[in-house]
């Protein structure tokens, strides 16, 4: 009898915080520095933790309270709290502190059995009002125990206006009075560091600097991604409980997609073990293309994870990052430095280093999700057949050519409909190829800010077996000066993108937004001979 997973209690886990009985995890607080945590704890600090979303913030602070309670560290009581029920009140200050204060009650009831906060929470709020009462209540608290109370905030960026004003400066207010009469030690949770808060306040109608407002803070400190250790430790703890081997190269294919990134680790895991019926067969190993095949099944169903990043490209403060990224241009000096680093506090893009995107899988949903009408829309009268040869082969010069004539005639109206003009005419040839190739192969992407190119590689099974493809690249540039230097530039990246990935054959798309050229200078179709093979040069 096959085995199934359904006898196994522990999985990947995609939806809030890890447990260890139910869920294959990395100890929470590895990930952490520990260390400095306790020394920032122990010489009453108030310090932030942020990272992207669904990287694991909420499971590190649980691990971290329920440290601080153990017995043997025993010299405080500390208590987790998410105070995104105050979201919902927006201006509304009094609902807000209501809402988290009723919240904050809650939790210490069930963490460390004091009811301290539900006997008098609302009685402090009716006598000190919604600007006072979270710093008296934090004080009566502080006071009615000698142990030292450790405050953990969740969600923190959740508050929006004068509700977030107002917690950081009640918090700030009380700084003075710890550890007898105030939190001895509070920390800050939420996808951005609070020097990056720019708060609009409408009582005071003025934008207020989160780093103003909670001046007090000693410093901010950034949960990582996994490491590649530790996207094998999971992946062996699957093994290890149901005896299912990852083949190497799927070990290395899930690293390779996400970087580490963690849901995107525990998502690709549990679709190819759980959700695929061959996957459920713990006798057979899950294999690079399981990983592949669970990628796309991700990105067509538009997991929550997914859609929420790509929504975010419609704000202008993310278009003005990802849109010269997208088309490859040096813009480092036109983007606002708040900007950059408010996408790389999303982990749309890398937190460090260049200004790229953060792994292959965001590569993908990025242009994808930007150009989901337009595929569907636009190209959804080409027919997919129309470009598949007898062999099974796909003819990708009869593709290019068909979207050299559409270009032609409908580029101009097409590229202004883009939100992302600058970097229209490489979404609009993804596009297309991404409506005709998804018939029956896959298209991978490289792009980034300073390239001044876009590569794309088409990977077609050869008779439907992906165990054996066919790989085609093609090179996107935008033209600037001279059109026979931006050629041979292109032909030489080309020929290293088609070498590197053993690619049978290449194109280079060359398009002129030279204002003023006509259509019979920019259209035309050459090949030329590169060491050991050829290049087909598309002007646009």
């Amino acid at each position: 009898m096959l085995q199934c997973y359904t006898c196994f209690l522990r999985f990947f886990n995609t939806t809030g915080p890890v447990v260890a009985a139910d869920h294959y995890c990395i100890p929470p607080l590895e990930r952490l520095n520990l260390d400095e945590v306790r020394r920032l704890i122990d010489q009453k600090r108030y310090f932030v933790l942020h990272a992207p979303r669904q990287t694991g913030k909420t499971s590190t602070l649980l691990a971290l309270r329920d440290l601080l309670n153990s017995s043997a560290e025993g010299d405080y009581r500390c208590v987790y709290t998410n105070v995104e029920a105050g979201q919902t009140s927006r201006e509304d200050l009094d609902q807000a502190i209501r809402a988290i204060l009723v919240r904050l009650a809650s939790r210490a009831r069930s963490t460390v059995g004091d009811r301290f906060l539900e006997k008098t929470w609302l009685g402090v709020l009716e006598r000190a009002g919604p600007h006072g009462a979270l710093e008296e209540v934090l004080t009566l608290w502080s006071e009615s125990d000698p142990r030292p109370l450790v405050l953990l905030i969740d969600e923190i960026d959740a508050l929006v206006g004068d509700t977030l004003v107002s917690v950081l400066r009640q918090l700030r207010a009380g700084y003075d009075q710890r550890p007898a009469g105030f939190p001895q030690s509070v920390v800050l949770c939420g996808v951005r560091d609070v020097r990056d808060y720019r708060i609009h306040s409408r009582s005071e109608k003025a934008i207020i600097a989160g780093g103003s407002a909670f001046n007090i803070k000693a410093k901010s400190l950034r949960l990582g991604d996994f490491s590649d250790e530790h996207v094998h430790c999971l992946l062996a703890q699957h093994t290890a409980e149901t005896g299912q081997e990852f083949a190497p190269d799927a070990v290395e294919t899930i690293w390779r997609q996400t970087r580490g990134q963690p849901w995107l680790v525990n998502a690709l895991a549990y679709e190819a073990c759980f959700e695929n019926e061959a996957g459920r067969n713990s006798r057979r190993p899950v294999t690079a293309d399981a990983i592949i095949e669970a990628q796309e099944t991700l990105i067509l169903r538009r997991e929550t994870h997914l859609d929420q990043l790509a929504d975010k490209l419609r704000e202008d403060r993310v278009r003005r990052v990802v849109e010269p990224i997208l088309s490859g241009v040096e813009a480092a000096d036109s983007i606002p430095a708040d900007d950059l680093q408010y996408v790389r506090d999303l982990g749309l893009v890398c937190s460090k280093g260049p200004a790229v995107i953060a792994n292959p899988i965001y590569r993908e949903v990025v242009p994808r999700d930007l150009t989901y009408t337009t595929q569907e829309m636009t190209f959804g009268g080409y027919n997919p057949a129309w470009y598949v040869g007898a062999d099974g082969d796909l003819r990708v010069d009869d593709l290019l050519a068909a979207f050299q004539a559409f270009f032609r005639a409908h580029s101009e109206h097409w590229v202004e409909r883009f939100q992302y003009k600058e970097a229209g005419p490489q979404l609009l040839l993804q596009a297309f190829l991404q409506r005709i190739v998804n018939s029956g192969g896959r298209i991978e992407r490289e792009y980034g800010l300073g390239r001044m190119r876009t590569d794309l590689l088409i990977v077609w099974p050869v008779k439907g077996d992906f165990r054996n493809t066919r790989k085609t690249v093609v090179e996107c540039k935008l033209l600037h000066g001279s059109l026979e230097r931006t050629i041979q530039q292109g032909i030489e990246q080309t020929w290293a993108y088609m070498t590197r990935c053993a690619a049978v054959e290449g194109h280079l798309v060359i398009f002129d937004r030279t204002e003023g050229t006509g259509w019979e200078d920019r259209i035309f179709r050459r090949q030329e001979v590169v060491e050991s093979g050829t290049v087909t040069v598309w002007g646009m």
